[in-house]
């Protein structure tokens, strides 16, 4: 590969398999290598997707990392990559005062048989006073396609963040205002806890199966793009960041990934509620926990009365009309009368085989009546990763959903409930500490199970 160079990847590599990166430098300097998977802008929009040191595999480990003597290898799963993550960038940055002109030698390879490589091979002579160089992307346009940026940079692992759009969180930070840090682990932080080198690096096999034992330690330090950052790109939600976030760093869940699901009573006692904006507002206070939590940064969403219906994914761009403009007539397709099973098994079924923990948050303003049947559901999910937080809005006869803590035969404790007289008077501080308050002892019940 020569600066410049580009070509479509399935000429050289099966998409469909395992693809290695080996990046190996040598030189006076101690050097960091690090992955940055980045959106259709070339923003890190998902933090999660940025691997190094310490943060040495993306959420379902399409990408991940391992020592080599003089540097590290890559291992790629092109094919599980969220589409949302449109290139991965490779990168290699000073941790000091040397420069990238004085390195001896720096060789990044990419294959799946060894024989078969493409190489990119650059010195100290191809660069002056860079601190970086950005040598590879893997990119999609139309197809997976690979180019060779061979581009010295100025600045270290933090320029290189601030780059593509990632935060610096210091102690001590401020903008305007004290910058509220509990949802957001400072870089600084993050990138002077290395791991000590390992005694044998030496020792190790180029082979990827030898390395794939030998990972890169993971300290409990990792970089997190504030939830505050995310949530810009709808203002009217920015302002949930902080409540949230507090709550998530009581229970050390601000970096669980998780799916989330929503499900919302369209029954027709309901249509005050459409009527006044809460259900609305219950979409736009759940979207921040699925950009949290979510491995794709979306909200799985049914509405159900004596049917159901799956809805397209809420996110960012579409929030605000997931609510449909025409939800009476909705309402009249899927039926005026409570159906709390027909939904349940929906959503069950859409998550029996997930490898992730679940938030389910389910919404009704009471009318249940089908006591056996909910009973038997939430039993058989109680073996699977699914958390359900029935939440009642405004209404009366939950009946089951009220006795879900003495519910007997599961085989974790897998639900919660609480009524609210007002969704939309709670303060957001509450409504967090509320939705969140038994999801962490069923994590840890599943954990200790070894659901997940």
């Amino acid at each position: 590969m020569v600066k410049g160079w580009k070509d479509k990847f399935e000429k050289y590599v099966d998409l469909n398999e395992n693809i290695f990166v080996d990046m190996k430098i040598r030189g006076n300097a101690e050097y960091d290598f690090c992955c940055f998977g980045v959106d259709s802008e070339g923003k890190l929009s998902d933090d999660r997707y940025m691997v190094f040191y310490n943060q040495k595999t993306t959420p379902q480990k399409e990408v991940s990392i391992t020592e080599l003597p003089d540097g590290v290898r890559y291992t790629l799963k092109l094919s599980a990559i969220p589409a949302y993550i449109n290139k991965l960038v490779f990168t290699v940055s000073i941790d000091g005062a040397q420069t990238m002109g004085e390195m001896e030698n720096f060789i990044t390879k990419v294959y799946q048989q060894e024989s078969q490589s493409l190489e990119l091979s650059l010195t100290g002579g191809d660069f002056a006073k860079e601190k970086a160089v950005i040598a590879i992307e893997i990119y999609r346009k139309d197809v997976w396609r690979i180019g060779c940026v061979a581009g010295g940079f100025d600045g270290g692992l933090s320029a290189l963040l601030a780059h593509f759009g990632g935060e610096e969180v210091g102690e001590g930070t401020a903008t305007g205002s004290q910058v509220d840090t509990a949802a957001n682990i400072p870089l600084s932080q993050a990138i002077s806890e290395k791991p000590a080198p390992s005694m044998d690096t030496a020792a190790m096999s180029s082979s990827p199966q030898a390395t794939d034992q030998k990972e890169i330690s993971s300290p409990t330090a990792a970089v997190k793009v504030s939830l505050e950052k995310k949530l810009e790109k709808a203002p009217k939600l920015v302002s949930l960041a902080k409540p949230l976030g507090v709550e998530l760093k009581k229970r050390n869940l601000e970096t669980l990934v998780a799916r989330v699901g929503l499900v919302i009573d369209i029954s027709g006692s309901m249509t005050a509620r459409f009527k006044n904006g809460t259900v609305q507002e219950i979409v736009n206070k759940t979207l921040p926990l699925a950009v949290q939590f979510d491995d794709d940064g979306e909200l799985d969403c049914w509405y159900y009365g004596t049917t159901a219906r799956r809805m397209d994914s809420v996110n960012l761009d579409n929030y605000t009309k997931a609510v449909p403009k025409e939800w009476k007539q909705l309402m009249l397709e899927l039926g005026g009368c409570n159906n709390e099973p027909v939904v349940l098994k929906m959503v069950l079924d859409t998550y029996r085989d997930t490898k992730l923990p679940v938030y389910v948050l389910f919404i009704t303003d009471g009318g249940v009546s089908k006591k056996s049947e909910i009973q038997k559901i939430i039993t058989e999910a109680s073996k699977l990763p699914i958390f359900w937080q029935f939440v009642g809005v405004g209404g009366s006869g939950y009946g089951i959903l009220e006795k879900l803590d003495s519910m007997k035969g599961r085989y974790v404790d897998n639900a919660g409930f609480f009524a609210l007289d007002d969704f939309k008077k709670v303060s957001n501080e509450e409504l967090y500490a509320r939705i969140l308050e038994e999801f962490p002892k069923w994590l840890k019940a599943i954990r200790d199970k070894g659901m997940i």
